[in-house]
């Protein structure tokens, strides 16, 4: 089975976790485009969804599905969402398409987080995937330094030859060699670095479940 019907599968697992007439948290990524493809089955029995990105937003609006302001809606049922890693304790690193700080947001903001994920996604340690740091451009050379410090290098992630540029108008960082073996401890210090919007360890808002797109189907993880 290929990875593309693997992200297909998970991505239609996870339609169970939608609870008829309440708005739904949409991630953003390649598997959550799988979801939002499923879940316009289901448009009619919803109200819509809170967006984690302008990319997901422009999905949903094209398929029909009303998209709610974050600001305008109270706590949500569930938010769905892929991961870049995900390990045994279902904590995260999540910010491969760059809408890391919006997708924390919306996770901070509903009752359980459903993660949909194929099975390459899953590590004992966190780390091996360059860990995305949503930055304020003027801190990047002292954030830069800071991860050095722990034996980290990070880059600022580029598009077109140029630093990409966030929803939220930001750079982002990616980091190499390190190893997060306590991501709570990692998460909550890094936060704290003047200048960083988001890290992407999503261990304060972990997933509850995990839909792992695996050869022999869906594998459903609880946390």
């Amino acid at each position: 089975m290929t990875q593309d019907e693997l992200k297909t599968l998970v991505g239609q697992a996870a339609l169970q976790y939608v609870v008829p007439g309440e708005i739904v948290g949409v991630g953003t990524g390649s598997t959550v485009n799988k979801f939002i493809e499923a879940l316009a089955t289901l448009k009619g029995r919803i109200p819509g969804a809170v967006s984690s990105s302008d990319a997901s937003t422009a999905r949903l609006k094209a398929l029909g599905i009303p998209v709610f302001d974050a600001n305008d809606v109270g706590e949500l049922a569930v938010y769905i969402d892929g991961a870049d890693e995900i390990d045994s304790q279902g904590y995260m690193i999540k910010g491969g398409g760059a809408a890391l700080t919006r997708e924390k947001i919306v996770a901070a903001q509903s009752r359980r987080f459903v993660c949909i994920a194929d099975e390459s996604k899953r590590v004992q340690v966190l780390g091996r995937f360059p860990l995305p740091v949503e930055v304020i451009p003027m801190a990047t050379a002292h954030i830069t330094r800071q991860f050095a410090a722990m034996g980290g290098t990070a880059r600022v992630r580029l598009k077109d030859g140029v630093p990409l540029v966030t929803d939220n108008g930001q750079h982002i960082l990616d980091v190499t060699g390190l190893s997060l073996k306590d991501p709570l401890a990692f998460e909550s210090s890094v936060n704290q670095w003047p200048g960083v919007v988001t890290v992407g360890v999503f261990a304060h808002q972990k997933a509850a479940i995990c839909l792992l797109g695996t050869a022999d189907g869906v594998q459903t993880l609880s946390y």
